[in-house]
């Protein structure tokens, strides 16, 4: 049989809940292969279409959604229907006694029959998805999902872009993400690493969408919840999982909240901030 491949198909940008860590947002790359027999063109598979189909299908599944294992313990979720728009809401009880609550349009959400995620687990589910949209004549469908390597600092952050027209929109998507910082010039590692830490599985929140506070299990909670163009989100989760910016969540608002507070810090340097947002993508800012 004859065989076609795409790498770097597309990355998947997504945030799962995890019973110790809380949110943690995530981005997977995208590898597949097929296997089948020749068309009339002498293709199993012609490359444009197979971007734009199998990319179109597999970015239905988790990203730029909530992705939550249905045997994660003391979970209740909740499907109804708001006008209409289906909705889901969610609770979350998580080792340190601190909640997740999240309402939203139900397409901003996704339960998978899993007791966790990760890549090898969640495989074989999006590959049974994929499988439908293709032509008799491919006969395998190999999937791969993996990490950018990454040598150095990075972190997993999730957030919400209430003025975005897409799908960024939603409240807790996410990515993992590296960050370059040079300080006149040089490389700043020792940097990166403090940030990096800083938001390790952090919530990034902007001050505008705080409607309330809570306290749940003697923790002190966050309340975060607007109106878009999908319609109306709501998350409540620990306050020690938030770090709070006065702007939009933006990358671009990231670099430059980064660079901002470190010239405050060294007002006598020269900062150049790089951060991504998921994989070969972000924004430099500059103080």
């Amino acid at each position: 049989m004859n065989r076609l491949f795409v790498d770097d198909l597309t990355v998947l940008d997504f945030s799962y809940l995890h019973p110790g860590r809380g949110i943690v947002g995530e981005s997977w790359i995208v590898d597949i292969e097929l296997a089948g027999e020749l068309d009339a063109q002498g293709m199993v598979f012609d490359f444009g279409h197979v971007k734009k189909l199998l990319k179109q299908s597999i970015e239905s599944t988790i990203d730029h959604k909530l992705v939550i294992p249905e045997q994660l313990q003391y979970l209740d979720v909740e499907h109804y229907d708001e006008g209409e728009t289906a909705r889901t809401d969610v609770s979350a009880t998580l080792a340190d006694g601190s909640l997740v609550r999240l309402s939203c349009p139900a397409e901003a959400i996704v339960i998978l029959p899993l007791a966790d995620i990760q890549i090898d687990t969640v495989v074989p589910l999006l590959k049974q998805q994929l499988q439908a949209a293709l032509p008799p004549n491919v006969k395998e469908l190999s999937l791969y999902l993996r990490e950018e390597v990454i040598q150095g600092p990075y972190y997993h952050y999730t957030h919400g872009l209430k003025k975005h027209e897409g799908d960024c929109q939603r409240i807790a998507h996410g990515h993992r993400s590296r960050i370059e910082i040079y300080s006149d010039g040089r490389r700043s590692q020792l940097t990166e690493y403090q940030w990096a830490k800083r938001w390790k599985d952090i919530y990034l929140g902007h001050s505008e969408d705080v409607v309330s506070e809570e306290v749940h299990n003697g923790r002190k909670h966050i309340v975060f919840e607007y109106e878009s163009s999908q319609g109306r989100f709501r998350l409540v989760i620990g306050e020690h999982s938030v770090y709070m910016l006065e702007t939009e969540t933006t990358v671009e608002c990231i670099a430059e909240h980064i660079a901002a507070r470190l010239k405050r810090q060294n007002p006598q340097n020269r900062f150049r901030v790089k951060a991504f947002e998921g994989v070969r993508k972000g924004a430099i800012a500059e103080r």
